[in-house]
C-alpha cells in the first residue's frame, strides 16, 4: 500500500501542477496572440477579492473532505473540482452502497473510481449540454423549472442526510440544531456554507464525544 500511496502522491503532484499551468496558460497565451492585457490595479483587487473568500475555505475543504476521498480521489477531485455538489456525494454513497468505512484501503480505491466515474459523466454531460444549448434554451428557462434549478443541491445532501443521519441520529441533533439557528438568525450566513462544513464536523466530533463517553452510543 505505502507504494500506491507514494506514487499516487507523485503523479497527483505532477497532474495538479499541470492543471495549474494549463488554467494560468490559456489566459496568458489568449492575451499574448491579441495583444490585450488587464489592468494590474483591477486585476489586482478582483484577486485579493477571490482570494479572501476562496482561500481560507479551500484550505479547510482539503482538511475536511481529503478524509473522505482518499488519496488518489482528493487529487482528482481537487483538480476536476465541483466537491461539494458531486465528488464528495459521489464518493461517500458509493463507500456506503459497498458498506465499507472511510478511510480504509478498500474505501480509498473505491473512492478514487466513483470520483473517477462521476468526473467522467460530468465531462459527457457538459459536451452534450453545450451541443443541445440553443435547442433546449426555451426548456431550460421556463419558469415552471425555475424552483427544480434553485434546489438542486438541497435536494442531492437532503436525500444523503437521511441516509447518513438515520444511522447516528443521536450525533446529528446538535450539527442541525447549530446550522439551522445560524442561517435562520444570522444574515448573509449562507455566503458561508464552505466554512461552516467544518464547524459542524466539529461539533458532531464533540458530540460523539461526549455521548461515547456516557456510554450512549
Amino acid at each position: 500500500m505505502k507504494n500506491y500511496q507514494d506514487k499516487v502522491h507523485f503523479w497527483g503532484r505532477i497532474w495538479m501542477l499541470s492543471a495549474l499551468l494549463m488554467l494560468l496558460g490559456i489566459p496568458l497565451f489568449i492575451s499574448s496572440m491579441l495583444g490585450v492585457w488587464p489592468e494590474i490595479t483591477p486585476l489586482l483587487q478582483g484577486w485579493f477579492i477571490t482570494a479572501v473568500i476562496f482561500w481560507p475555505v479551500t484550505t479547510i475543504e482539503v482538511f475536511t473532505f481529503s478524509p473522505m476521498l482518499g488519496s488518489a480521489g482528493t487529487y482528482l477531485g481537487f483538480t476536476t473540482g465541483n466537491l461539494t455538489n458531486l465528488k464528495v456525494p459521489s464518493a461517500m454513497q458509493a463507500i456506503d452502497a459497498l458498506e465499507l468505512q472511510a478511510g480504509t484501503e478498500e474505501a480509498d480505491v473505491v473512492s478514487t473510481i466513483a470520483i473517477a466515474s462521476s468526473s467522467i459523466v460530468t465531462t459527457l454531460i457538459l459536451a452534450l449540454g453545450a451541443a443541445l444549448l440553443f435547442p433546449l434554451t426555451p426548456l431550460l428557462e421556463a419558469e415552471i423549472l425555475s424552483p427544480a434549478f434553485n434546489n438542486i443541491v438541497p435536494a442531492l445532501f437532503g436525500a444523503l442526510g437521511v441516509v447518513f443521519i438515520s444511522k447516528a441520529w443521536k450525533i446529528a441533533i446538535a450539527p442541525i440544531v447549530f446550522m439551522l439557528i445560524i442561517f435562520l438568525t444570522v444574515p448573509g450566513s449562507t455566503d458561508l456554507v464552505g466554512v461552516m462544513v467544518p464547524v459542524g464536523v466539529i461539533i458532531a466530533l464533540i458530540v460523539a464525544r461526549i455521548l461515547y463517553k456516557r456510554e450512549k452510543l
